[in-house]
Formats: C-alpha cells, sequence, structure tokens
C-alpha cells in the first residue's frame, strides 16, 4: 500500500500587503511604458526641448519607476516563496 499523506493546499489567500505591491508594480511599469512610448512619439513630432514642463518628470520617470517596479515583484516572489513553505511546513 501507499503512504497517506496529508493534503497539501494549492496555495494559502493572498494578503492585503502582496495584492498592493502587486498592483502597484503594475500600475509603475504601465506609467512607465507610456512614458517611454510619450518620448519616442514626441521626437518625430518636433519636440526639441525637454526641459521645461512636464517633460523632466516624462523622460526621467521610467529610470526610476522601473527599478522600483522590479523589486517590488522581487518582493512579492519573495513573500510568495516564504507563505508557501509555511504552508507546506504547517500541513
Amino acid at each position: 500500500m501507499g503512504r497517506m499523506t496529508k493534503p497539501v493546499p494549492d496555495s494559502a489567500p493572498p494578503r492585503r500587503l502582496d495584492r498592493i505591491l502587486a498592483f502597484m508594480a503594475l500600475g509603475l511599469t504601465g506609467l512607465s511604458i507610456i512614458c517611454f512610448f510619450t518620448t519616442m512619439l514626441a521626437t518625430p513630432m518636433g519636440v526639441t526641448d525637454y526641459s521645461e514642463g512636464l517633460w523632466p518628470v516624462i523622460v526621467m520617470l521610467p529610470l526610476i519607476a522601473l527599478p522600483i517596479a522590479f523589486l517590488m515583484i522581487f518582493a512579492l516572489l519573495i513573500l510568495s516563496f516564504v507563505r508557501r513553505s509555511r504552508a507546506n511546513r504547517d500541513s
């Protein structure tokens, strides 16, 4: 006869922190992609001075927001591994 083992739950329900990190990372990534394409499309349209108005923010946002989004996704991955290991250890 085979060994009898306890059924392992598929996954624990996501916590509020997991959802916040996921949506913030998604939002920062989406905003960065929009700013990146805006900068790419502005050059052929004749925008040559990126030093006035909102252009400095639009140009610099992907350089700051994408690494922050990557760190959030990495933190979300670590939290998921910790939660899953605790669920496996407890069962």
